[in-house]
C-alpha cells in the first residue's frame, strides 16, 4: 500500500474522527481517521463543485426528509 502525506482538515476537531485530506497524481484523496481503509478519490473539480454545492445549501432539504 503506497504510503501518503495525509493531513487534517483544518476544519476537523482535536479528536480521533477527523477528516484527512492527501494528493497523487492531480487527485485529492480523503479519509477519515477512525476508518483510514476506506478512500475516497475525487479529481479537483468535482469535489470543488460539491463544496460549492454544500455551502449553497443544495444538500440542507436532505436532512428534513
Amino acid at each position: 500500500m503506497p504510503t501518503y502525506q495525509w493531513r487534517k482538515s483544518t476544519y476537523s476537531p482535536n479528536s480521533s474522527n477527523c477528516v484527512n485530506v492527501a494528493t497523487r497524481d492531480g487527485v485529492v484523496l480523503l479519509r477519515e481517521s477512525d476508518d483510514p481503509d476506506v478512500v475516497l478519490t475525487v479529481r479537483p473539480p468535482a469535489l470543488s463543485a460539491f463544496i460549492r454545492a454544500v455551502r449553497a445549501g443544495e444538500f440542507d432539504r436532505t436532512l428534513n426528509e
